[in-house]
């Protein structure tokens, strides 16, 4: 029987380009467009921007740091573009593998890529394989729930695509998989509920580790027999399944039971945010916020961790459901701009969340992984109750946005620092890419679009 290890390593490497199913193509190129607007979204943060300015000079480098006018080495571009990507809680996601592997695979591959000729399809493929690898890792194994799942296999999706992308051969790819296996970090799940905003580093530090372990492999290094089997079903789980690696592989593409985002906070948060939409915009809606007694949220294992009342930041905003509730209500959205400072520090906010009560229900939770549900229980002070449910995160496979829907999200987010024109022309390429003949277009129009950002 063939080792699991080279059968995926045949598919990373052999796999045509011309086989993957258009639908996966297409899901793919949504993929791009909706984390090239997180990246853009995200460097108009402060602290993005302060650490670009930090660590690279605008001078040297040949891949781009996205909105910022800079370019920097491959790997300390794929560092700040996922953790700007990450920033404000805007990337897709993939809820079997628990995580986000979109922008785990994009920002390195993008920048190993930039200014190399490499047509619009190949990369597409890359980034496909890349995402579809690392996710399967994240499904075959139970990670230790101390533990975060950003920075642990996210640096297999990116070593992965940019291996593609590189045309290594099936031995080449094993290695890689054994080098990636051993780049994963030990993160810290407390931080996301605490507020540690080093946590938006993780994706970032996945794709500079992803794009050494590339390095790595070409300078002649090694990794250990199965790398994957023993840090993932050894040292940050007890378990990982080898069966579930090859389960469909080449005909179940992960990329295709993603998730995207429209509300600017955790996932965890969504089943309940859906909810209340479904209260808000009812026959009896919500006429006066003031009129609110309490709100209970019944909800999944996961969720009911994000009961923080009093959030410390607007990262810790983003991973509580009270803050969530009470913004979403009292700013009539649940945009980037309700998890803001402003918002974080907003009194009738604050007074709100604290009426906000976060419970789980075992039976919601037994639902998992298919399922994100919450019930959202409304308790008026003259004691009659709106109430709805929702059984799944609108945004998944099952109940997907549209395209429109998420086009309006890409916009919102690259306004915050390209122009309209730019941003347009950017889309227009990401959207027909796997007719382009070359990435080197798409790479200059992100540039043009990042010189009219201002330093």
């Amino acid at each position: 029987m063939k080792n699991y290890l080279v059968t995926v390593a045949e598919f990373a490497a052999n796999y045509h380009c011309a086989d993957i199913p258009a639908d996966v193509v297409d899901r793919t190129k949504l993929i791009l467009a909706d984390s090239i607007g997180a990246i853009v979204g995200g460097a108009a943060e402060p602290e993005i921007r302060t650490l670009t300015h930090r660590l690279c000079d605008q001078r040297t480098g040949t891949s781009a740091v996205i909105g910022m006018r800079r370019k920097a080495e491959p790997a300390l571009a794929a560092l700040l573009n996922g953790s700007a990507g990450t920033f404000l809680e805007m990337d897709e996601g993939n809820q079997f593998c628990k995580g986000h592997p979109g922008m785990h695979t994009i920002p390195a591959c993008y920048a190993w890529a930039d200014g190399r000729d490499v047509s619009g399809s190949d990369f597409l493929a890359a980034v496909a394989i890349g995402y579809d690898v690392g996710a399967r890792v994240g499904i075959a194994t139970n990670l230790r729930p101390a533990m975060h799942p950003h920075g642990t296999w996210g640096a297999i999706c990116a070593a992965i695509g940019i291996g593609r992308l590189a045309g290594f051969d099936v031995a080449k790819m094993t290695t890689l998989l054994n080098i990636s296996s051993n780049m994963c970090l030990a993160t810290s799940r407390p931080t996301m509920l605490e507020g540690g905003t080093v946590r938006n580093m993780y994706c970032g530090i996945s794709g500079q580790l992803g794009t050494l372990a590339y390095n790595l492999v070409e300078a002649g290094f090694t990794g250990e027999h199965d790398g994957i089997q023993n840090v993932f079903g050894r040292v940050v789980s007890d378990t990982f399944c080898t069966e579930t690696m090859t389960e469909q592989l080449g005909t179940r593409w992960e990329v295709a039971r993603n998730y995207f985002k429209l509300h600017s906070c955790c996932r965890f948060n969504h089943a309940a945010l859906d909810a209340l939409d479904l209260i808000v915009e009812g026959p009896e809606g919500i006429d006066d916020i003031e009129n609110i007694a309490k709100i209970d949220v019944r909800t999944y294992s996961l969720a009911a961790e994000l009961d923080d009342q009093s959030p410390a930041n607007t990262l810790a905003a983003k991973f509580s459901v009270p803050f969530a509730i009470a913004t979403t209500l009292i700013n009539g959205s649940s945009k980037v701009t309700s998890f803001t400072w402003d918002a974080v520090r907003n009194s009738e906010i604050q007074n709100l969340s604290k009426r906000v009560f976060v419970s789980e229900d075992p039976a919601m939770t037994a639902k998992l992984p298919e399922a994100r549900p919450a019930t959202v229980i409304v308790t008026m002070r003259d004691g009659s109750l709106l109430e709805a449910s929702t059984d799944t995160n609108r945004g998944d496979w099952r109940d997907p946005y549209s395209k429109s829907e998420l086009r309006e999200k890409y916009d919102s987010l690259t306004a915050r620092l390209w122009t309209r024109q730019d941003s347009d022309a950017v889309y227009q390429e990401i959207i027909n890419l796997d007719k382009a003949a070359s990435l080197k277009k798409l790479g200059n129009l992100i540039d043009k679009a990042d010189r009219s950002v201002a330093n």
